[in-house]
């Protein structure tokens, strides 16, 4: 019995060590709080357009590759199973079956078939198991069989006296184990006991297979048993021993007819179709959970796990695969090399080794404990730069050929066959063969700075650089003892993770800004615009090119994956190609990147946890499509419920739903060949944006107008085959809709003609006081040149009667002094002796002064100075005489009786009788004077 415990314990012992030790595919993990269910997945299927779906503890899970959907079971139940038939999702649960459709909204819609069926249900009835059969949809439950007809509509049931564990479809025959009692096939809706071997009977059967014509059949706790002609027998024995430690819960055969199964608490085995164990996973290397409840293999051929607490996704055909060093062990990988048919791994904790292909674990080389940082090969022999110094590989042991800490690289020395140059913390070293055995020989003397990166420019030239000093140009004397000059390159910048390498006979040295080639006419360095497409700026995370010598293939590292330089075999021209596979995969130790040709097309790249191997022969390209999922519209962000939009007519939304969210997936489920998006929002902005691993986005507040949503997508650098559109209109806002804009047209109308009218009013009002203005100011221009003219004329009047005045006064004096002078004369002639001889002269002077042309003359020249003041005068007082007239025209000059006196040739006195007898003519009071009267008239 001990010897039983101790076997099992060996068997399992060497199972987990195997299960430590191995290169897997990439497992994707989700957990409830990623999908949003609950822990336990039952069932797994996948539809035409690759979507994936569970049958969940919460519900039915829908996943497009970027987003996790929860649909609730109808009668919130736990949903058993889910398989997808046609165009439609089947599920069963407890007392329920039926099936979902998508709407036009890209949403699931359930309809119930045990509802529309009328099915009576047995207590506690569970399906958990749904098949298909020509045109019949199987229901399975622990109690019996539900079948429904698709085309004719019609149901039956198939009952069982035990209980059915599951039913099995085997090349289009039905078959299901009936507890205790034996396997049964079902035919023309009848059972018919296949086998009743006390194995099948006792024991769970998991699942069934034909393998050569025969019944495989895998049993919970005693492994695979092959059932031909009613013989059953136990099936490869190699495996057996596994199987019967551990217990099965599911297992299927993808279609490379190789088996993967599903234990309850060791995770998952991965089987030949041999039977051969090709790989097992558990929760200590990769999987979430020990107990697989469930298996699927989607079109991709991506191995689904349906997990008591997750779900899991390998991708079985990747071609990229993990060793993780979960223990610690191994720790960060700085080197590999494959040397005499073993596999040598350099990290930060030592050198490690196991023969090439082997499943085995890593044995530490001893004495090799600390920093790895190189691993090369030279004329067949292993030599490890180490931080302790220089070690020889052989086998699995090591001989310390040097004692100087820090050794870089390892080169030969041109012309020296027994000379290798190494570099180290202090500079250059010499190690010589000597009789067939390496040692160190002389430090080269005059040059201390660390040499991470040398190359040969000549038999005696190196150029080195340095990460934080630049690069520097050593020459040195033919024996390799002491450097002769040395001098810094100014043609590059110095900058970290930089590096300097030799490739094709090309020295090339690299940063971010790309790679620059040596040019030895020149002596300078040159960016080369081919060599520099392997470095991308944007996602520059280490300037280290590696340089396979075997492959002839120059590798580059960034942050979205590697790219390689090649020589085309078609063209012979240099080509550049990528390989998908990011850094938060890789999980890169920065500046110590590695990439080792391991055998025919594949690599392996080192990791701080442990290290990758890829295989460009099996690099995936895929035919992929991307899809417009979901659309979801809402009035804010912030609102907790939103519309789902029509996805297959364009949509016109009111114009306060401009929030919208768009889900969108490339439906594939690669770790590391992940899916990533490009969209543009035509109408809001036409360019694309930049490409996001985010398969949804959000466009918040958009104004109102026309839109065209386009997204693609690609994986690796390789596009989708299409670019995914949805077409909408954002209504203009109330104030601005085409009802609104006529009430504003004809408002607008209505305004602009009583405005006109206002002011073709206003206007003539205008017009009118503006012509009332006019008129009146030209009245009173008028008026004023009138007066103006008036005064002139006045002004001109009063110059004439001035000039009248002025005549009539000359005319008055000259009258006075003519006949003052005639009267003086006739005195002195009076007075003269000769009298006679007087008269006739005194006759003809007083002929002259009593002249009447004198007074005519006078009276033409009054009335033009005094108008009308005779007539005026005469017309006031009749009576008076033309004397009294003339008299009056002498007092209106104001003239004194004085000088009236010989104006009328009398004297004085008589002037005065004559005023006197014109005041009584004119009937004037005494005490008005006769002269202010006259003048006032």
């Amino acid at each position: 019995m001990n010897k039983g415990y101790v076997f099992l314990f060996f068997i399992l012992l060497n199972f987990v060590l195997l299960a430590s030790a191995q290169e897997l595919p990439p497992i994707q993990t989700y957990t409830p709080d990623v999908y949003g269910g609950e822990n336990q997945n039952w069932s797994i299927s996948q539809s035409f357009d690759k979507h994936i779906y569970v049958a969940n503890n919460k519900g039915l899970l829908e996943f497009s590759g970027s987003k996790w959907n929860l649909y609730r079971s109808p009668n919130k139940t736990i949903i058993r199973a889910v398989t997808h038939i046609d165009s439609l999702i089947y599920t069963g649960s407890f007392r329920e079956f039926g099936y979902w459709e998508r709407n036009n909204f890209g949403r699931l819609e359930y309809t119930s078939l045990s509802n529309k069926l009328n099915v009576d249900f047995m207590e506690d009835e569970e399906v958990w198991n749904i098949l298909k059969l020509e045109n019949w949809i199987i229901f399975q439950s622990l109690d019996r069989i539900h079948i429904y007809n698709q085309s004719k509509n019609e149901y039956s049931v198939v009952n069982s006296k035990s209980k059915i564990s599951k039913l099995f479809k085997v090349d289009g025959n039905l078959y299901f184990q009936n507890i205790n009692r034996g396997l049964y096939q079902i035919k023309n809706g009848i059972d018919i006991l296949v086998s009743d071997d006390a194995i099948i009977k006792e024991n769970l059967i998991v699942n069934i297979f034909n393998k050569d014509d025969a019944l495989l059949i895998l049993t919970q706790d005693r492994g695979f048993f092959k059932l031909k002609d009613s013989s059953l027998k136990s099936w490869n024995s190699r495996i057996k021993n596994t199987l019967d430690n551990v217990s099965v819960f599911s297992c299927i055969q993808l279609k490379d007819k190789s088996f993967v199964l599903g234990t309850i608490s060791n995770g998952l085995i991965h089987l030949t179709s041999n039977g051969s164990l090709k790989y097992s996973i558990n929760q200590s290397n990769g999987l979430s959970n020990n107990t697989v409840l469930s298996l699927f293999e989607d079109q991709d051929q991506n191995i689904w796990l349906g997990l008591d607490n997750g779900i899991n996704c390998i991708n079985s055909k990747s071609p990229y695969l993990r060793y993780s060093d979960n223990d610690g062990v191994i720790g960060s990988v700085y080197a590999s090399r494959v040397s005499n048919g073993m596999l040598y791994l350099g990290s930060n904790q030592g050198l490690f080794c196991k023969p090439i292909n082997s499943k085995s674990k890593f044995k530490f080389i001893p004495n090799t404990q600390g920093q790895v940082w190189c691993l090369e090969v030279i004329d067949n022999q292993l030599f490890c730069g180490h931080n302790s110094g220089t070690f020889l590989v052989e086998g699995k042991t090591v001989k310390k050929v040097s004692d100087v800490q820090g050794a870089w690289q390892i080169k030969k020395v041109p012309n020296h066959k027994s000379l290798l140059i190494q570099g180290n913390y202090n500079g250059f070293n010499i190690l010589e063969n000597i009789n067939g055995n390496w040692q160190f020989k002389n430090k080269v003397e005059g040059f201390n700075i660390s040499s991470r990166y040398f190359e040969f420019l000549n038999d005696t030239t190196l150029l080195v650089s340095h990460e934080y000093k630049g690069v520097f140009k050593v020459e040195v004397d033919k024996e390799f003892l002491k450097v002769k000059t040395f001098g810094h390159d100014g043609s590059v910048e110095k900058g970290l993770t930089s590096s300097l390498i030799q490739h094709e006979n090309n020295l090339l040295y690299t940063n971010s800004l790309g790679v620059f080639k040596y040019n030895e006419k020149t002596s300078e360095f040159v960016r080369d615009s081919i060599l520099s497409k392997l470095i991308d700026k944007n996602s520059y995370t280490s300037g280290r090119l590696i340089n396979d010598v075997k492959t002839n293939k120059l590798w580059a590292i960034s942050a979205n994956g590697l790219k390689y330089l090649r020589t085309s075999k078609l063209s012979g021209e240099l080509e550049i190609k990528s390989v998908a596979f990011p850094s938060d995969v890789r999980k890169d130790v920065i500046g110590f990147e590695s990439i080792t040709h391991i055998q025919d097309n594949q690599f392996l790249i080192g990791s701080a946890t442990g290290y990758f191997v890829f295989n460009l022969d099996k690099t995936l390209n895929y035919n992929a499509e991307v899809n417009i999922n979901q659309i979801e519209v809402a009035t804010s962000k912030l609102q907790e419920t939103s519309e789902f939009v029509n996805l297959q007519t364009s949509s016109t939304f009111e114009n306060n739903q401009n929030n919208l969210k768009f889900t969108f997936s490339v439906p594939q489920y690669l770790k590391i060949q992940k899916p990533e998006y490009q969209y543009k929002l035509e109408g809001l902005y036409d360019t694309w944006s930049t490409w996001s691993g985010k398969g949804e986005v959000l466009f918040e507040n958009l104004p109102y107008g026309n839109y065209t949503f386009k997204v693609k997508g690609r994986i690796g650098d390789k596009l989708t085959q299409n670019s995914a559109t949805y077409t909408f209109n954002i209504k203009r806002p109330l104030l601005l809709s085409n009802t609104a804009i006529i009430f504003y047209i004809i408002a607008i109308i209505l305004f602009s003609i009583l405005m006109h009218n206002a002011y073709k009013r206003y206007y003539k009002k205008q017009r009118e006081r503006l012509v009332q203005k006019t008129t009146r100011e030209f009245e009173l221009k008028e008026l004023e040149n009138n007066q103006k003219l008036m005064r002139f004329k006045n002004d001109k009047l009063l110059e004439d009667i001035e000039a009248k005045n002025r005549e009539l006064g000359k005319s008055t004096m000259n009258l006075i002094k003519k006949n003052e002078f005639l009267n003086s004369i006739k005195k002195e002639l009076q007075n003269a002796d000769s009298a006679n001889s007087l008269k006739q002269v005194i006759k003809i002077i007083d002929k002259n002064i009593n002249n009447n042309d004198d007074w005519n003359l006078f009276q033409e020249a009054f009335n033009n100075a005094d108008k009308d003041f005779l007539k005026k005068i005469k017309n006031i007082h009749p009576s008076l005489t033309s004397n009294d007239l003339r008299l009056c025209a002498y007092l209106r000059l104001n003239l004194a009786s004085k000088e009236i006196a010989p104006l009328l040739n009398i004297s004085p006195r008589s002037v005065e009788v004559k005023r006197y007898r014109l005041r009584k003519k004119m009937e004037l009071p005494h005490e008005t004077s006769l002269t202010n009267y006259i003048l006032k008239l």
